[in-house]
C-alpha cells in the first residue's frame, strides 16, 4: 500500500474526516453566494494564518475538480514579518503543496509610524490595497480572503456593541478603488473551531498576526485576549454553553433582515427613515 505524504494526508483529511465541517460548508458558500465564475483568475491571499492556509488548500482542491474553469494565484504579501514567521509560512506552503508567490512591503513599519499604538485598522486597509494592486498586476479579477463564519457573526456584534450600527460582513464585495476587481470570502460558512481541529489533527502550526500588537492585545493560547473582538469571542463562547445554536441564529438573522421593523436604515450611503414608507401609506389612504 502506497504511503501518503504530508500534503496528501492533509488533503484527505479535508475531503474525508472533515468533509462535513470544512468541505461541505466551503462548497455551500461558493454555490450559494456565486463566488466563482467561468474564466475567473483569483488571487488567493495568504497571510500565513490557519484560515488563509486552509482556504488556499480548499480552493486548490476545488480547482482540480470543478466544471467551472478558473485559475488561482497564491499570493503572500510580506508586510515585514520576522525571519522566523516568513520561514514558517514558506514551510507550511511547501507542506500543503501550495505554490505561493511572495512579495514584500513595509506595511508593519509604515502603519506603526502613522498610527502609533492603534495601527491595526490602518494596517488592514494598507494590506488590502497592496493585495488588490498586486492581484490586478498579475491579471486577476478577484481576491479571496480567509474570513470565516465566526468573523461574520463577531463583526455583526462588534458593530452593534461598539459602532452603534447593524452592519454585517457580506460574502463578496466590488472594490471601490480597483475597477473590475472583487473580494470574495470562500470560508464564509466554515466555523473557526473546525479550522482549528483540522490544523491540530494534521499537526500544523501557523502564524497569527505576527506583529507586536498581537502580544500587546494579550492573546492567549485559546485565542481570547483583551481586544474588543476577543471580548466578543469570549461572550459568544459563554452564551453558547446554554444556547448551542446561538451562533447559527445570529448568522441566519443577517440573512433574514426585516427592514419594515427598523426605525431607520442606510442604503448606498443614504439614510432612510421608516417615516418615508409610513407617511406614504397614510397618503395613499387619503388619496
Amino acid at each position: 500500500m502506497r504511503q501518503l505524504d504530508e500534503r496528501a494526508l492533509c488533503e484527505r483529511s479535508i475531503v474525508k474526516k472533515y468533509r462535513r465541517e470544512l468541505w461541505n460548508p466551503f462548497i455551500a458558500a461558493v454555490k450559494r453566494y456565486e463566488l466563482i465564475g467561468e474564466g475567473d483568475r483569483i488571487a488567493v491571499c495568504i497571510s500565513g494564518g490557519k484560515d488563509s492556509m486552509l482556504m488556499a488548500k480548499l480552493m486548490q482542491l476545488l480547482e482540480r475538480i470543478s466544471e467551472v474553469r478558473f485559475e488561482l494565484v497564491y499570493l503572500v504579501m510580506d508586510p515585514g514579518y520576522s525571519a522566523d514567521n516568513r520561514r514558517m509560512i514558506e514551510e507550511n506552503a511547501s507542506k500543503l503543496g501550495i505554490p505561493a508567490t511572495f512579495f514584500e512591503t513595509d506595511i508593519f513599519a509604515s502603519s506603526e509610524a502613522a498610527a502609533g499604538d492603534s495601527p491595526c485598522y490602518l494596517c488592514a486597509r494598507m494590506r488590502r490595497g497592496h493585495l488588490y494592486a498586486k492581484a490586478k498586476e498579475l491579471g486577476c479579477n478577484k481576491i479571496a480572503l480567509g474570513h470565516h463564519f465566526n468573523d461574520v457573526i463577531e463583526t455583526t456584534l462588534l458593530g452593534m456593541f461598539y459602532g452603534s450600527q447593524l452592519q454585517a460582513m457580506i460574502p463578496k464585495v466590488h472594490s471601490q478603488n480597483f475597477e473590475g476587481m472583487e473580494l470574495i470570502r470562500p470560508l464564509y460558512c466554515v466555523r473557526e473551531d473546525d479550522i482549528v481541529a483540522w490544523a491540530r489533527y494534521n499537526g500544523l502550526s501557523f502564524i497569527r498576526c505576527a506583529c507586536r500588537f498581537t502580544e500587546a492585545a494579550g492573546m492567549s493560547a485559546d485565542g481570547v485576549g483583551n481586544s474588543k473582538r476577543f471580548e466578543i469571542k469570549a461572550l459568544l463562547r459563554e452564551l453558547s454553553k446554554t444556547n448551542p445554536v446561538l451562533e447559527k441564529s445570529i448568522f441566519n438573522s443577517i440573512h433574514a433582515v426585516c427592514l419594515d421593523t427598523f426605525p431607520a436604515y442606510k442604503s448606498d450611503g443614504v439614510e432612510h427613515s421608516f417615516l418615508e414608507r409610513y407617511n406614504s401609506i397614510d397618503k395613499a389612504k387619503n388619496d
